[in-house]
């Protein structure tokens, strides 16, 4: 592919416009809750809390800009699946525990669907399903397990696409079959993050950005240390996902990864003719180590995932990966040839949060004056709207039941230590990866 000059910011960042941050923390400011992350987390907490009760002061803490992290550099997916997949969720953690995932999942789709809607929030949503591609036989077998699984619990709406049916919707000669899943919503998350910032600002949040976190202590109320500025708050929401390893407490709950994405240039008639894709679905493959893709409203293609990336004592300087740049390259050309001479106008990266057991946490933190949310693993879009709402009831009821979420207060097995924690890590990425080229020794991919 013939390449333009790299933008260091993801697509959905550089061709946001004209941002303007809210002001730095200065001098002594009081809040009943203060938030610690400007991301979707952080941002839908702060507007769940004042939609409950509109006379709370609450302010939200970002050590950027809002959109900064995962929230501005995602994938776009709003969607229903946990971990590594259906499979892997009931092996790790049992049957009834993905039967409950899933449908929190789903209700997690829908409510940030709705908020969207209700709000009417500008974000290029559409809402046209997701595929799971097969390009092996093992592929094959694995996907159909899922669906078995998934309709053996009861989610009839998920469904298995043989070749024939999937080319009707985007062709590719690679693609075998591939599981149907509705529910999927696309967004341009810059805009999303930055549209309910601008709905909490309306609702009365205070916004303070470029202002990292220095220190917190607790007592008797939480006194929070920045800068420039100190905030005291009788109750503090840590929104921080990836980065989360930052605050003692949540040190060794997770640690960060790094996933790596590309963009074309807006597609020509001519260059989609072959593929069609003209229900703008949302495509992922059945690896390990998923490649994970979608057209955007313009037409470019916009690619993501394959090679992550590790970090020694939870570093996050791995933002850039041109070895993972350069597979994506090669996997557009793989999967559609007519591609080959596309663009590529922006290539980035980012950290996404993982837990030892590969699901979400969430809950209380040392006592019910603080909460924290962590461990999406790449599927924060639409759970993290919901996970607001859950923490939301965490602060003003002492619990939630929305729907029976399965990922509060569990215990959260701790990452060990450096130097075990990278060999553990890396022990783990590198099964993912022996599987993967199991999978796919047998396929001829040019320039893969």
């Amino acid at each position: 592919m013939k390449n333009l000059p790299k933008s260091p910011l993801s697509l959905w960042l550089d061709t946001y416009g004209n941002y303007s941050p809210e002001r730095s923390l200065h001098g002594e400011e009081n809040v009943d809750i203060a938030i610690i992350g400007g991301g979707f987390t952080g941002v839908a907490t702060a507007h769940e809390l004042k939609r409950a009760e509109p006379a709370l002061r609450v302010a939200v803490l970002e050590a950027e800009t809002v959109g900064f992290g995962a929230s501005g550099r995602n994938g776009s997916f709003a969607m229903t699946l946990v971990g590594l997949g259906f499979g892997v969720t009931a092996l790790l953690r049992g049957k009834q525990f993905l039967s409950n995932a899933h449908k929190y999942m789903m209700k997690a789709v829908d409510h940030l669907d709705d908020l969207i809607q209700r709000e009417n929030l500008d974000c290029d949503r559409i809402r046209p399903g997701f595929l799971r591609t097969a390009t092996t036989d093992g592929y094959i077998k694995r996907i159909q397990h899922d669906v078995e699984l998934m309709n053996s619990l009861g989610f009839d709406d998920i469904s298995w696409l043989s070749a024939e049916e999937v080319h009707q919707r985007v062709h590719s000669d690679r693609y075998l079959g591939a599981m149907w899943e509705p529910r999927m919503v696309l967004i341009n998350p810059a805009k999303l993050v930055r549209a309910e910032k601008a709905l909490a600002l309306k609702m009365g949040v205070k916004f303070f950005e470029n202002t990292p976190v220095m220190e917190i202590t607790s007592k008797p109320a939480f006194k929070i240390k920045t800068p420039k500025g100190r905030l005291s708050a009788d109750k503090i929401v840590f929104a921080t996902n990836a980065y989360s390893h930052l605050f003692p407490g949540l040190k060794r709950k997770q640690i960060p990864a790094f996933t790596y994405m590309i963009a074309t240039e807006p597609l020509t008639e001519r260059q989609l003719e072959p593929i069609g894709w003209e229900g703008f679905e949302g495509l992922e493959d059945a690896r390990n180590l998923i490649h994970y893709y979608r057209l955007t409203p313009d037409k470019r293609l916009v690619m993501g995932g394959g090679p992550v990336g590790l970090t020694w004592a939870n570093s996050l300087d791995a933002d850039s990966n041109e070895t993972a740049w350069q597979h994506l390259e090669n996997h557009v050309h793989f999967l559609f040839p007519s591609l080959s001479g596309a663009n590529i106008t922006h290539r980035w990266g980012g950290p996404f949060s993982v837990t030892v057991n590969l699901t979400p946490s969430l809950g209380y933190l040392g006592d019910q004056r603080a909460v924290y949310s962590l461990g999406c693993i790449g599927h924060g879009v639409s759970m993290s709207h919901l996970n607001a709402c859950v923490l939301k009831d965490l602060l003003l009821e002492g619990q939630s039941d929305m729907p029976k979420c399965p990922f509060v207060n569990h215990r959260v097995i701790p990452w060990p230590p450096e130097p075990l924690r990278m060999v553990t890590i890396g022990a783990i990425r590198g099964y993912l990866q022996i599987e993967d080229w199991y999978h796919e020794r047998n396929l001829q991919q040019e320039g893969r």
